[in-house]
This record gives C-alpha cells, structure tokens and sequence, in this order.
C-alpha cells in the first residue's frame, strides 16, 4: 500500500487537493487514523508519527493541530547504510547533538575464484568497521534516550547497528525511511519525514 509522508503545514491541502481527484469524501476517524472514503472507491488513512494514536475531530485541520503533542520531548534518527551512517538525537523539533560519518566500502567485483573471494571478506571487514563506528556514535548520542528511534536506511545495516547490546533498549517506531546515503542534507530530511502525518492511500484505478 503506498505511502506518503505530509508535513503537519500540508495535510489539509493534501486532504483537499485528494477530494479533488477522487470526488467529495466522507471523513472518519477508526483504528487511531483519520481515514478519507471517497465516492469512487479511493480512501487513505493519516496516522500520526511515532505511532502516536489519533482520536480527535474527523478533519484534517484538527489532525494538524495535534502534531506538536505527538512528538516527545527526547527522540532520536539513525540511518545506516553501507558506506555511512547518521545520528541525530532530538527534543521537540530541535537536534540537540547529531554525527554523521562516512565509510569506504567498496562495490561489487566482477573477478572469479580468490580474488572474488579475497574481495569479498575485505568489503565484509569494511562494512564490519562502518556498522561499528555508526553503533559507537549511537550509543554516544542515544544510549540513555528516553523516548522513540525512528530509523532508515538499508534494512540489514540498520539491523546490524541495533543489534549492538549497548542499543538494546532503544524502542524503534514508525516505518524504516527509505533514504539514500547519510549526509548532513539526508539527516535534516529524516528529521522533517519523522515528524511528518503518514498516510496511507489505496486508489481505486491500481
């Protein structure tokens, strides 16, 4: 089911430009989501961040209103993937501490027999190597966080990060961001998606 993720600013003009498209639309709120039924068979479902629970008026405005009480006073992001990784722990809206890295890691070979093989464990250590760094700065920057780790990122990098003991506690929410290698520009984007409604759409045409 696709996804999309609207900044609290955009969702009334996300729920109008859809009853355009789809046709006027009954409003509802069910299951903690405020969900769209619209006359040609289209619907979407807006849940708020940090799997936070919605029961408020049946209109997005009133959705809207209730970000800035979703979002916890102390939070974190980690993306991992191959060749980088980036940390950034925050209260409210405002990165208190953040670290992003780079690691070389090197791509694919297209050499047989053992230098294929002799290729492989060396970018294997080299993952190794960028997993550790990216666990270190976390436990740094999140270790004792008290609140939600919304992560993003390649799915086995982000698992072989949390899977270090010191990040054992750390309670991971929402769906894993898709991004693409961690940079400064990257992380200031995970932050804005994390604090953003997701909504959920089914279209009745696909």
């Amino acid at each position: 089911m696709p996804e999309v993720l609207v900044p609290g600013d955009r969702v009334e003009r996300w729920v109008a430009n859809f009853q355009v498209r789809h046709g006027p639309s009954t409003l509802r709120v069910t299951d903690g989501a405020l969900r769209g039924d619209a006359g040609d068979g289209s619907s979407f479902a807006a849940r708020l961040p940090f799997d936070q629970s919605y029961d408020g008026a049946a209109d997005a405005a009133a959705l809207a209103a209730t970000l800035d009480a979703a979002v916890p006073d102390d939070w974190g992001v980690l993306l991992v993937r191959k060749g980088g990784f980036a940390v950034a722990r925050l209260s409210g809206t405002t990165v208190v501490a953040s670290k992003v890295g780079q690691r070389h890691v090197q791509g694919r070979t297209k050499a047989g027999g053992q230098s294929q093989q002799r290729f492989a464990r060396r970018r294997d250590n080299q993952a190794r190597a960028a997993y550790e760094a990216a666990a270190d700065h976390a436990a740094r920057l999140l270790g004792d966080l008290a609140g939600s780790l919304v992560v993003g990122g390649d799915r086995g990098a982000v698992e072989e990060v949390l899977a270090d003991a010191r990040l054992a506690r750390l309670a991971v929410v929402g769906t894993r961001l898709p991004v693409p290698d961690p940079r400064r520009a990257v992380l200031e984007q995970a932050v804005a998606d994390a604090l953003s409604v997701r909504v959920e759409v089914v279209n009745a045409d696909g």
